[in-house]
């Protein structure tokens, strides 16, 4: 798959997520989030997005976007929509090798605009870190 086309449907993605949040009148979610929860996460591999990503939308009322989406909804609402605030796992043993990843997220949670970025050492420090959220179906 090409740079432009990796673009091209992550543009894709950004619009059906909107459409598909444009499509009714707003309801509140069940413990209190907002029906309008989405966020467009994406894993590359380095320190900078790469041609070599992947990506998925995350919507939250109900959960889909990938196989984790009610596990990472659930951490997110626990987190208020933070990120950074995800409880990490305690037990996780991840290699001392740097394979470096870089984690994005932009979207919406409870009406508030999202921006995260983060490069981690390897993946298993992103999981670790990140649980369920960057745990994009491959």
């Amino acid at each position: 798959m090409t740079q432009l086309s990796k673009a091209t449907a992550a543009g894709a993605a950004l619009l059906a997520a909107a459409a598909l949040l444009a499509g009714g009148p707003a309801q509140a979610a069940p413990g209190g989030t907002s029906g309008g929860d989405y966020l467009y996460l994406t894993v590359s591999r380095g320190e900078s997005q790469s041609g070599d990503s992947h990506g998925a939308v995350l919507l939250c009322d109900p959960p889909q976007g990938y196989s984790r989406a009610a596990e990472a909804c659930a951490e997110l609402a626990a987190a208020g929509g933070d990120i950074a605030r995800v409880t990490p796992a305690t037990d996780a043993l991840c290699p001392m090798i740097y394979a470096p990843v870089t984690a994005q997220a932009s979207g919406q949670w409870n009406g508030r605009p999202i921006e995260y970025r983060e490069t981690f050492s390897n993946s298993c420090q992103m999981a670790a870190r990140t649980g369920p959220v960057f745990a994009l179906d491959d």
